[in-house]
């Protein structure tokens, strides 16, 4: 946590960083770049036009968060559903960069590489940064069609209803 923290004073980025036990003691040492809150409303955070990236572990809720907020994400996947979910935003969705680095069975890394990535990240006028952002609204459009009152969201929602409620067993 204390290299994330130096790797995102150095990167110069402003932030907010949610940790929930630790939040009082990073919060002493975050300087003025940074706003690390216990606790968030985090999809209405990540729907804010300022938000221009997000780090993530890689939880499937986070991640369908950051998709239908358009957001690209910096990936840092830790056990379990992470990693494959990170290979599906990096890999697959490219909307997303992962930063990790393995030593053994350890996630490793530096401040200054973590200040580098997300720097890089950051730069919204590299060909990678337009095209990450595009393809990330591009996600969020498809995303926030279907939960319209004709998107497939919808329309699969109120059959599925309408099936449990006439009692049918399929």
């Amino acid at each position: 946590m204390d290299e994330i923290l130096a790797g995102l004073q150095n990167s110069n980025v402003n932030f907010v960083w949610v940790a929930r036990g630790e939040a009082s003691r990073l919060k002493e040492i975050c300087g003025d770049k940074g706003l690390v809150l216990p606790w968030c409303d985090q999809l209405r955070v990540l729907c804010h036009s300022s938000v221009g990236g997000f780090w993530t572990h890689c939880g499937w809720n986070s991640t369908l968060e950051a998709v239908f907020a358009g957001v690209p994400m910096l990936t840092f996947p830790l056990f379990l559903d992470q990693d494959p979910n990170s290979n599906q935003i990096v890999e697959d969705w490219k909307i997303g960069w992962e930063v990790k680095r393995e030593i053994g069975t350890q996630k490793i890394l530096t401040r200054e590489e973590i200040a580098e990535a997300i720097k890089g990240f950051m730069d919204l006028n590299s060909d990678e940064g337009i095209e990450i952002r595009r393809k990330a609204r591009q996600l969020r459009d498809i995303c926030q069609g279907a939960t319209t009152e004709s998107g497939s969201s919808v329309i699969n929602l109120t059959a599925f209803i309408q099936d449990i409620s006439q009692g049918h067993n399929h």
